[in-house]
């Protein structure tokens, strides 16, 4: 059963909150982190981007971007940019876009959980990536930023977050850049806590949605923290890590797309003939064409949209994998037609968060930059946590989730 406990946070003062709030490490390159923290010192972008305060050309895994970190930590920490709670609390964030608000139980997850598969997953991660964020939560003694989990609801805990926002004027109240409104409140009645934390004693598990590559980072240093500990007794605070738990009820996944930088050699007519083996292939014109069914995908080629959908026994709905649209468009065009055989190493295809809209599509194609581009239908919660749920990996590059949490709203420590 999932482990959800409450911890001291380490918080923006309420007039603070708006400024050190900032985009997840890894949606920004250190470019684009640098110019958006560049006229602001509160940032968390200083403690989980650090290489933006280093010296020009300093690699992003150099040992002084971790240092940085640490030392980043320590002047918000002196400066109380970050200021620790006083009593053990859980914690309600709420996210709303688009007229539509999911509200998530920021509380600690069990490294336990992660080892025996409690916490499920659906992507797999690269060492590269889990070492660098490893090496940031040994330097900051911290996670320094929740990652992004999902649980089937209960209605009982929908009811008593519901009951608590109603009652309790939230701590933060923000609205981001990109107009999304961020609100934020504290828990601190132990009644309330303990009611949470044994309903989540009664879920079988939950699901990474997001941040695959923290979670697995924060997992694999409590253990490491655990093998060093000749003392050590399972209440220590490296046994848990934060995370905020979303309800699937309350969730949407976008699309996520595909541009591709050539043909494999094959003429505009010759593609569109070779897909036609496979797909019910129709042209649409000038007009933008979304997907708006499972099985069906829209191209964008030589200034034209067309819709395609998958014939009968091109996929498996039988099959987890099988049936997902990732899964039909790499076997059945990437792979077969245009050669390309893995998603994760090959330079010919890039990928396009649906949140940039189709006109990022047509865009990357009309600039020659590339020469088709694929929309495709999102997945679904129930196909996530399928897929999670018999043991099996997602393709590449086959959730995105919106909106995406701001970091810096909250911080554990490990000790």
């Amino acid at each position: 059963m999932a482990i959800l406990k409450p911890f001291k946070g380490i918080r923006p003062p309420a007039n603070l909150a708006r400024y050190v709030a900032s985009r997840p490490y890894d949606v920004l390159n250190s470019q684009e982190a640098k110019d958006e923290a560049k006229d602001n010192p509160y940032s968390l972008l200083h403690i989980i981007k650090p290489e933006i305060d280093c010296p020009e050309g300093t690699g992003e895994y150099d040992p002084l971007v971790y240092e940085t970190a640490k030392e980043n930590f320590k002047k918000f920490l002196e400066n109380e940019w970050l200021v620790p709670d006083r009593e053990d609390s859980l914690y309600i964030y709420a996210q709303t876009m688009d007229c539509k608000t999911q509200y998530g139980i920021v509380g600690c997850a069990g490294v336990e959980d992660y080892m025996n598969d409690v916490i499920k997953k659906h992507e797999l991660t690269r060492k590269d990536k889990e070492e660098d964020r490893m090496k940031h939560v040994r330097v900051t003694n911290a996670n320094m930023e929740p990652v992004f989990f999902t649980y089937r609801a209960v209605e009982e805990i929908d009811k008593i977050v519901e009951d608590f926002v109603n009652k309790n004027e939230p701590v933060y109240d923000f609205t981001a850049d990109d107009g999304v409104e961020h609100r934020f409140w504290a828990i601190g009645d132990k009644g309330t806590i303990d009611r949470i934390v044994g309903l989540f004693g009664e879920i079988p598990c939950t699901y990474v949605a997001d941040g695959h590559h923290r979670t697995a980072a924060a997992a694999l240093v409590g253990e490491e923290k655990k093998k060093n500990n000749p003392n050590h007794t399972g209440n220590e605070e490296y046994n848990y890590f934060m995370a905020v738990h979303f309800p699937d009820n309350q969730l949407n996944i976008i699309d996520y797309n595909r541009v591709v930088k050539d043909l494999n050699g094959l003429s505009p007519a010759e593609f569109i003939e070779k897909l036609k083996e496979v797909f019910d292939v129709e042209e649409k014109g000038e007009k933008i064409y979304k997907p708006d069914r499972i099985h069906n995908f829209g191209m964008y080629l030589e200034g034209k949209w067309y819709s395609l959908t998958a014939r009968p026994g091109t996929y498996d709905d039988n099959d987890p994998i099988g049936r997902l649209d990732v899964t039909v468009l790499s076997d059945h065009v990437l792979d077969r037609i245009l050669g390309i055989k893995d998603l994760r190493t090959d330079k010919r295809i890039d990928f396009v968060g649906g949140i940039r809209g189709p006109g990022e599509l047509k865009k990357r194609v009309d600039s020659s930059e590339m020469k088709v581009a694929f929309a495709l239908y999102p997945v679904s919660m129930n196909q996530l946590m399928d897929i999670a749920d018999t043991g099996n990996i997602m393709p590449p590059k086959t959730t995105w989730f919106e909106p995406k949490l701001r970091s810096g709203l909250v911080v554990h420590t490990l000790d």
